[in-house]
């Protein structure tokens, strides 16, 4: 089953998505930089998809840009041209992190619950979401009796209902089989249309089906080596002939040796 609105879907909040700049960061441990004078601009309104290496710093950028490092980072981190602040942010994981002793419904509510705005108004538009993506009937139902599929299409729509303007999502679909991992990109492409989104992913494919804007970073210290756009709008048709060029290119810039 492929998710497809019956309307258009628009955000619990109402706002422009901003650009998130990120200009002479330095950031490392131990004495050791793992970003040093890193300038990095993630397009308003657009998915950028973020590949490298394992280990490279893809999360930590992440960890980064939402403010959840505790250590010290030199530079300035923007979004919208002004100093990052609360309520911008929200964040998709891979795991879907639902708590157990919650409803569905009362997962996807979550943040409306935790910032005291729960009202009728996103309660119903909580209940046509779960209608749209086929969880109407599992509105009461606890996690532990959903599948992988079902749990992230939960987190998707917790996330979404966070109405914030950016979103950070690190590689939220690598745990799931292959045809549910589409359905949930096709998913996740239509309901943050228009938001602000960097994706981390380690899937070219996933990359060429959702990035208006694909960046690879290497580390020592941490460096763009490649950025391009792909044509067209996401989603894109999944293993799409004109897109294997586009694919051998990823893999080679990925397999490529740092001089």
């Amino acid at each position: 089953m492929a998710f497809i609105f019956k309307k258009r879907v628009s955000p619990p909040a109402a706002f422009t998505a901003p650009e998130v700049r990120l200009k002479d960061v330095t950031f490392g441990y131990d004495g050791k930089p793992l970003f040093k004078d890193f300038n990095f601009t993630i397009p308003a309104g657009r998915w950028t998809c973020l590949l490298g290496p394992s280990g490279c710093g893809k999360s930590t950028l992440l960890q980064m840009i939402s403010g959840s490092l505790n250590q010290e980072i030199s530079g300035l981190i923007q979004i919208g041209g002004q100093p990052r602040q609360r309520g911008q942010i929200s964040w998709m994981a891979q795991k879907d992190l639902l708590l157990p002793w919650l409803s569905v419904m009362e997962n996807v509510l979550l943040g409306a619950r935790l910032r005291n705005t729960l009202g009728r108004e996103n309660r119903q538009q909580a209940l046509g979401l779960l209608q749209e993506v086929g969880l109407g009937d599992h509105g009461q139902a606890y996690p532990d009796s959903l599948s992988g599929g079902m749990r992230q299409r939960v987190a998707l729509l917790r996330t979404f209902m966070e109405g914030r303007p950016v979103i950070l999502m690190d590689e939220p679909f690598s745990a799931l089989d292959a045809l549910t991992r589409l359905k949930l990109q096709s998913l996740a492409a239509q309901l943050l249309r228009g938001l602000t989104v960097l994706l981390v992913t380690h899937d070219p494919w996933e990359a060429l089906r959702l990035g208006h804007q694909i960046v690879i970073i290497r580390e020592r210290p941490v460096r763009l080596s490649y950025v391009f756009s792909p044509p067209g709008n996401p989603p894109r048709p999944p293993g799409q002939e004109k897109s294997a060029p586009m694919y051998q290119q990823l893999l080679a810039q990925l397999a490529e040796k740092e001089a």
